[in-house]
């Protein structure tokens, strides 16, 4: 039996980590995609979503990006946290609109990672950018899905 493919380790540790995330379910958050040292997620911004200026509460932007960087960074089946996060927040996500966030792995060296989050409306225009640094715990995300991909 042949082990599973890097592919298949993100997918299996991305399904398993969706299961059992209680804030995204709540939000709404759903995956798109998932490839080793990326991930993509969608969240249509709903009524009880908006602060006080009737737009989409900028933590739950961040919260979106947030769980597109985790899903990245564990898509190697090694337990990454988050060791520092930033956003920056360049239009307002309006009441009914879908937003998707796309993480890309920059650099992962030892237990250190690097990666940016772009969370995009459907129109395509940039909502903000999020940067992610995570720190490996190396140990496995999930035990049945095979060895973790080494550095790069």
């Amino acid at each position: 039996m042949q082990p599973p493919s890097a592919q298949e380790i993100a997918a299996t540790v991305s399904a398993s980590m969706h299961r059992d995330d209680r804030c995204a379910a709540l939000l709404g958050i759903e995956p798109v995609a998932v490839a080793p040292g990326s991930a993509v997620m969608r969240m249509t911004v709903r009524k009880d979503m908006a602060n006080g200026h009737a737009i989409c509460h900028g933590g739950l932007i961040f919260t979106l990006a947030d769980t597109a960087f985790a899903h990245a960074c564990n898509s190697y089946n090694v337990v990454s946290v988050a060791a520092g996060c930033s956003i920056e927040f360049l239009l307002p996500a309006q009441i009914g609109d879908t937003l998707t966030a796309s993480a890309e792995q920059r650099v992962v060296r030892g237990r250190s990672g690097v990666f940016d989050i772009t969370v995009s409306n459907q129109h395509g225009e940039t909502v903000a950018l999020f940067r992610g640094k995570s720190h490996r715990l190396n140990e496995p995300v999930v035990a049945a899905a095979g060895e973790a991909v080494p550095d790069d």
